[in-house]
């Protein structure tokens, strides 16, 4: 039976920040900023949280479904280290604002990083057990970055500065069914691996706690460990020549280029410069979103997919593979097939013109809004956001579902559409 992903979307915010002008904005060191293969990083405006990111990557790929086929969705589930509640999910939200039937499954999921990879693999094999044949799942992976300047400056740490550089944000929705026009998945083909560590961790609203070096030294171990397991899964499989494309969980370009090297000088006998090349062939072409979005966390795998499929122009089925990593820790190696139509069934959603379209933040804009960041935070009780302070910005993207948080009231939240709004 064939299973995997039927349609894919993306989004990366409403605004972005040029990633160089604020290290330059920081005082970074310029040739280690390059290193890092950041280009542009999403930046929440105040109307936006892991609900409004999930809803604007959902929507197209639900409005571009029949009334019957919608009626299939039976498992709606959300993946996020960026909870706004310690109960109620943020599936729960978008099982109303997305339209999603109430004869549906739907809760959320958490292990960092790797959580958008579990929630895949548990709408894969909701599809696979055949309970309700034909069913679907949809599957989002939203997460925004928490840090602040504040506490960065309070660390007192020059890391923090290039912390800061890396951590964005975004969504990915994916509709999992038994006609995976985008991204079929080999079926059994998984290698994983996890253990206990605190390499990174958020224990409260507006912390994040990472250690770089015990972070990168985990993910590198974990990278090479799932390929161990996918090979005794799949007989032959070679990570030099199996794969035509590698897509990697993305905390930031230079990390992926790194763990590819590693990778490359286990696996195969290509000399330094050859390796280089072949980060640029096959390893390179799921970066161009990434570079965009910064650290999207959850959904950085599938960033990475979306950007590959989107650079693929093939006449022939070809083979990905894909490593997720989550702090914590947990990580998969799996593959699956992209095929000829794939990048025009993601074209549908226009990806590239929707970053094209978000508003590019000045510096003092960026930060006088991590300044006042906590105001829509983990846990507010009450908050009204004046979105036309914004107005500039939402018409940018009129062409695009736009969901707003409007309010917070006795700590429930309230979103309205922004065709809705302005019709008001």
């Amino acid at each position: 039976m064939n299973v995997g992903i039927e349609a894919i979307n993306i989004f990366g915010g409403c605004s972005y920040i040029d990633a160089r002008q604020l290290a330059a904005h920081r005082n970074l060191n310029r040739e280690r900023v390059e290193s890092l293969l950041v280009f542009q990083k999403s930046v929440p405006l105040p109307f936006e949280d892991p609900v409004t990111y999930a809803a604007n990557a959902a929507k197209p790929i639900v409005e571009s479904l029949s009334e019957k086929q919608r009626e299939r969705i039976e498992l709606l589930i959300t993946c996020t280290e960026s909870p706004i509640d310690f109960a109620k999910s943020i599936s729960s939200y978008l099982q109303s604002y997305l339209n999603i039937p109430r004869s549906c499954r739907f809760f959320e999921l958490k292990q960092a990083c790797y959580g958008g990879t579990a929630g895949l693999q548990m709408a894969t094999n909701f599809v696979l057990s055949q309970t309700s044949p034909g069913a679907k799942a949809l599957v989002i992976a939203t997460d925004i970055s928490r840090t602040s300047q504040v506490a960065n400056l309070e660390r007192g740490s020059e890391e923090s500065g290039y912390a800061e550089i890396t951590a964005g944000g975004g969504a990915a929705a994916l509709l999992i069914g038994d006609t995976p026009k985008v991204f079929q998945l080999d079926v059994g083909a998984n290698g994983y691996y996890g253990y206990d560590i605190t390499d990174t961790c958020r224990p409260a609203a507006d912390v994040e706690v990472v250690n770089s070096d015990l972070s990168l030294l985990s993910y590198l171990d974990c990278c090479q460990q799932t390929f161990e397991r996918y090979k005794e899964r799949v007989s032959g499989a070679d990570y030099s020549s199996t794969f035509r494309y590698l897509c990697f969980h993305a905390p930031f370009g230079g990390m992926v280029r790194g763990a590819h090297r590693a990778m490359m000088r286990r696996y195969s006998n290509f000399r330094p410069d050859e390796i280089e090349a072949d980060f640029s062939r096959r390893v390179m072409p799921a970066l161009n979103y990434c570079l965009r979005t910064g650290n999207a966390m959850t959904a950085s795998i599938f960033i990475s997919l979306a950007g590959l499929i989107n650079s693929c122009h093939t006449s022939n089925p070809l083979r990905a593979a894909c490593f997720s990593y989550g702090s914590g820790c947990c990580s998969e190696f799996f593959s699956g097939i992209i095929f000829p139509d794939s990048r025009a069934t993601l074209a549908r959603f226009e990806v590239e013109s929707s970053l094209n379209a978000r508003h590019q933040l000045s510096l003092e804009e960026y930060d006088d809004i991590l300044s006042n960041r906590e105001a829509t935070s983990f846990g507010i009780k009450d908050c009204s956001i004046d979105s036309a302070t914004y107005s500039n910005v939402i018409q940018r993207r009129a062409r695009y579902p736009c969901l707003l948080l409007r309010e917070i009231s006795n700590f429930q939240r309230d979103y309205v559409w922004a065709h809705e709004l302005s019709s008001d």
